[in-house]
């Protein structure tokens, strides 16, 4: 299975709506690691790394957010992982 790492930048209503603790419970569940983080301009920025397949997953679930939030626009690239990460963590 090929590792792959992405960064992404979320937005829509994605802030104030638990969205940072839902994407650490759904990368706990599928395993990756990295981080989340509100950014200033109001989206989140995810960056995660582990199993290609899961990172896309991932992804899907990101793009569908938890039920509160409405995600009208996903940045996302690819490429290797880095081996920084150990665990998923919410950045605040």
């Amino acid at each position: 299975m090929a590792q792959k790492r992405f960064s992404a930048r979320i937005y829509g209503r994605v802030q104030g709506v638990g969205f940072r603790f839902f994407a650490r419970e759904v990368a706990d569940e599928l395993g990756v690691v990295g981080y989340v983080r509100n950014i200033a301009d109001g989206g989140v920025e995810v960056v995660a790394e582990g199993d290609e397949t899961l990172l896309e997953e991932f992804v899907d679930l990101l793009k569908a957010g938890p039920r509160s939030a409405y995600v009208s626009r996903v940045e996302l690239s690819w490429g290797p992982p880095t081996g920084a990460y150990d665990r998923f963590h919410v950045k605040l």
